[in-house]
């Protein structure tokens, strides 16, 4: 199988769509200031997440501003917004390549695609904006510095979703010590990051909003809940699937404490699960909106 990480974020929006935290969503809605509104989107992928505002009717007049890493991410997101735009029947302009205008006589969002470090970018972005999104990112930093850092974006909201806090589920069984043993191992290694995380980050985010003095106006679990319908899983939630498996395989592959050839056919178990439409997954995380008391 042919491992895209776009191809993932884009397989994941209706994982995604039923995790986020209604409760937390409509905190967003009541708190979102009158439009014009900006918004800075950390760690923003192909641009799922600014698809999803516009369609809920969350963002219909406002600057969005979209901020990657990763190349691949950014050069994806240019030609997908785009595409699901005009799907959408929303007129498309494009001024330079990365700076784009969607509108219809209810709409006008105009976006901004950045490929950059969030760190490199915080220390040159000058205006602080309405709204910073953080949608499954912070769990990839170091705690927590980067919320200081982070809030330095903001007028004072954040949305900060799908932050991981240390649970996974595969079922059914293959092997009650083997399961065990390896989310034990694939949580441990999100621990040690050299660039930063936790596997305890959706948890952990409570004490790190208190000591900054952020306000919490909702919070709630957000987790993914992916099994099959009449044998099916929906939209391309079997990709999705097979994804998460690489990412147990990219981590521990190598481990000290992991029979290889054992590692492997647990692997072609898991992967033998999704294409019989048996595997359930679930992993659980945390939503937040908050507002950051120091902000201007």
């Amino acid at each position: 199988m042919d491992y895209s990480f776009p191809h993932y974020l884009l397989s994941k929006q209706t994982v995604d769509d039923r995790a986020l935290n209604k409760d937390v969503l409509n905190a967003l809605r009541v708190h979102m200031p009158p439009e014009p509104v900006s918004i800075i989107e950390v760690g923003g992928g192909i641009g799922t997440m600014l698809k999803r505002l516009i369609q809920w009717g969350i963002l219909c007049n406002g600057d969005y501003i979209l901020v990657d890493a990763m190349e691949a991410n950014i050069t994806y997101a240019r030609a997908w917004i785009p595409q699901w735009a005009a799907e959408a029947g929303l007129s498309v302009e494009r001024f330079r390549q990365n700076e784009l205008r969607l509108c219809d006589p209810a709409r006008d969002v105009r976006i901004s695609l950045k490929c950059a470090d969030v760190f490199d970018f915080i220390q040159r972005n000058e205006k602080p904006v309405n709204l910073l999104i953080a949608h499954a990112f912070l769990d990839l930093l170091p705690m927590p510095e980067s919320l200081e850092k982070l809030f330095l974006l903001t007028q004072g909201l954040a949305w900060l979703t799908l932050n991981f806090d240390g649970m996974t589920t595969l079922a059914p069984i293959v092997d009650n010590l083997l399961d065990e043993k390896i989310e034990q191992f694939y949580h441990a290694t999100m621990d040690m990051r050299p660039t930063g995380g936790d596997s305890r980050t959706g948890r952990k985010l409570f004490e790190h909003f208190h000591a900054l003095n952020a306000e919490i106006i909702s919070a709630g679990a957000s987790d993914w809940v992916v099994h099959t319908t009449r044998g099916k899983y929906p939209a391309e939630e079997q990709y999705f699937l097979h994804f998460i498996l690489n990412f147990f395989e990219s981590s521990l592959k190598s481990h000290a404490k992991l029979d290889a050839t054992e590692f492997e056919n647990w692997l072609a178990k898991r992967h033998a699960q999704i294409e019989r439409g048996e595997l359930v997954y679930i992993a659980h995380q945390m939503d937040f909106l908050v507002k950051n008391t120091l902000a201007g």
